[in-house]
């Protein structure tokens, strides 16, 4: 059965709507309440944890070999360590840095409607799809491949139509050059909708293509710096190190107003010590740097703190991103950099199975409910499977149906006596029901109510064939894919223009990284 994909009216973002039923990333719950929280750490444990960041970054330090950070680094009066490359940040400059970095910024798509606040007005969540996956599940016969450009496009048919899902970050593509995947990917992906895109760049060469491409699908550089429609990973070499490449993100990044997720992603007993508290330690040492680092490299820069928690499985080996310990990290690394004032992101779905299957629901949903009562701003990994190197169109419209689920599970319930219906319950009579009250009728309508989760009898369920949630989802899937314009949401002019530079890039980039020239793909 095909459903209805088209996108629903929505009214600018000066004034987000707000729902008197299911909000979703673009329009805000009805009742702006303190949301509804847990965390492992109380603020006594908090401060312990942030005192030992400080003393990391401070008497141990980053090590950082891009020469311009180093020489703005030493003159903002950071010292070298014990090694040369590693500066020691003064706890000072720190303070100085977590203070002035914006607490706030919008996540522009390339229409008004599309745009997001971070942290939202609401105090919910933003979701985000799966990143740099290099393998897909097919939705037409659950069949896998190698990960390419159609399927790239598929990503962004399908995550358009997810009401949930903010923002898109481009997968790793196949059957391009290597060394610029990165550009073809978000190239598709940007062509193909019009929410944010999350960038990812893979060499020191890219960035400035990437963010080339970015600026003509927003309309120019002016426009993209009004409104930044796309948003830049910059990653920690855990433990402690800092690559050449992640530095000219955020120098890049300043000169367009393009906001960064400082992401850490270490790994429990391998790139950390073992314990899910000295993982998120680590994450969020190497995060607490990065943020020092943008403010003495492209000041007033907007900052999102993004601990990727991993812990490795010590009987194979195997990195781990919904392990229990996992988990505990995540939490604790929210805790934290929340309690800094800083906007937050992290995983809040993905699975450690292959498959969308039984695995799967159970630990992306114990995650998902983890990190947002947490605190987390934005829940990342829609649709990835296999430890966030496998996405699955089908489970991304699933984890859509859990993201509305527990939007609506972290809304501190109203308790005033109008929401009690306090009145008519203290005087109902012997035997009486509340099915035909005016408080029933008034708020039947803001029950949540599934769009492929199934609430069928047992009679109905055998009657369609013992349909379950996975077909909704996969139809759901397909109608997306059938539906989407062949040409994308760009102008001609716009699509011809990023592959123009696209094809310089390959042959720029290319070079530099083969001598040859050649082409080689993968």
């Amino acid at each position: 059965m095909e459903q209805n994909t088209a996108p629903r009216k929505r009214r600018g973002r000066k004034n987000p709507p707000v729902s008197r039923a299911s909000a979703d990333a673009f329009s805000l719950d009805h009742i702006i309440a303190p949301r509804a929280g847990f965390g492992f750490l109380d603020a006594t444990r908090i401060d312990t944890l942030k005192q030992r960041v400080l003393t990391l970054l401070e008497d141990y330090g980053m090590m950082i070999v891009h020469p311009a950070a180093q020489d703005a680094l030493r003159k903002a009066g950071a010292t070298e360590g014990s090694e040369a490359g590693r500066f020691r940040l003064p706890r000072a400059l720190v303070h100085e840095a977590l203070a002035a970095t914006p607490k706030t910024c919008t996540l522009a798509g390339k229409t008004r409607d599309r745009d997001m606040q971070v942290p939202r007005p609401d105090k919910g969540f933003i979701l985000r799809t799966g990143t740099g996956g290099h393998g897909y599940v097919d939705p037409r016969d659950a069949s896998y491949r190698n990960m390419d450009l159609t399927a790239a496009g598929e990503i962004a048919a399908v995550a358009d139509t997810l009401d949930q899902v903010g923002f898109i970050a481009h997968p790793f593509v196949h059957g391009v050059p290597e060394v610029t995947a990165d550009i073809h990917s978000y190239a598709r992906i940007t062509s193909h909708t019009n929410k944010h895109v999350w960038m990812q760049p893979y060499q020191k060469e890219n960035v400035d293509y990437l963010l080339k491409i970015a600026a003509i699908a927003a309309g120019g550089e002016d426009q993209l710096r009004a409104h930044p429609s796309t948003s830049t990973i910059t990653c920690s070499f855990s433990p402690l190190e800092f690559k050449h490449m992640d530095t000219e993100v955020i120098i890049a990044c300043g000169k367009y107003g393009v906001p960064v997720h400082a992401c850490s992603l270490p790994s429990a007993g391998g790139t950390a010590p073992l314990s899910p508290a000295a993982l998120s330690l680590m994450a969020v040492a190497e995060i607490v740097g990065m943020v020092t680092m943008a403010h003495v490299l492209s000041p007033g820069l907007p900052v999102i703190a993004t601990p990727l928690m991993f812990a490795l499985d010590m009987r194979t080996g195997s990195a781990l991103q919904s392990s229990v310990e996992a988990l505990q990290a995540a939490s604790l690394s929210i805790q934290i950099c929340k309690s800094y004032g800083l906007m937050a992101h992290t995983y809040g779905s993905g699975s450690d199975t292959p498959d969308a299957d039984h695995q799967s629901m159970a630990e992306r949903a114990l995650l998902m409910q983890t990190v947002a009562l947490s605190g987390a701003d934005i829940l990342g990994g829609i649709g990835q499977l296999e430890c966030a190197t496998v996405f699955s169109p089908v489970q991304a419209v699933l984890d859509n149906e859990i993201g509305a689920m527990m939007r609506r599970f972290i809304r501190t319930p109203d308790i005033s006596d109008d929401a009690l219906n306090f009145d008519e319950m203290m005087r109902v009579a012997q035997g009486g029901h509340f099915l035909d009250s005016n408080h029933t009728v008034a708020g039947c309508r803001d029950q949540l109510t599934p769009r492929v989760f199934q609430r069928m009898g047992r009679d109905d369920y055998e009657a369609s064939g013992r349909r379950t949630a996975f077909d909704e989802a996969r139809d759901h899937a397909l109608a997306a894919i059938k539906a989407q314009p062949e040409g994308g949401v760009l102008s001609e002019d716009q699509r011809r223009e990023i592959a123009a530079l696209a094809s310089a890039a390959d042959k720029h980039i290319v070079e530099v990284y083969s001598g040859a020239g050649a082409v080689d793909t993968i």
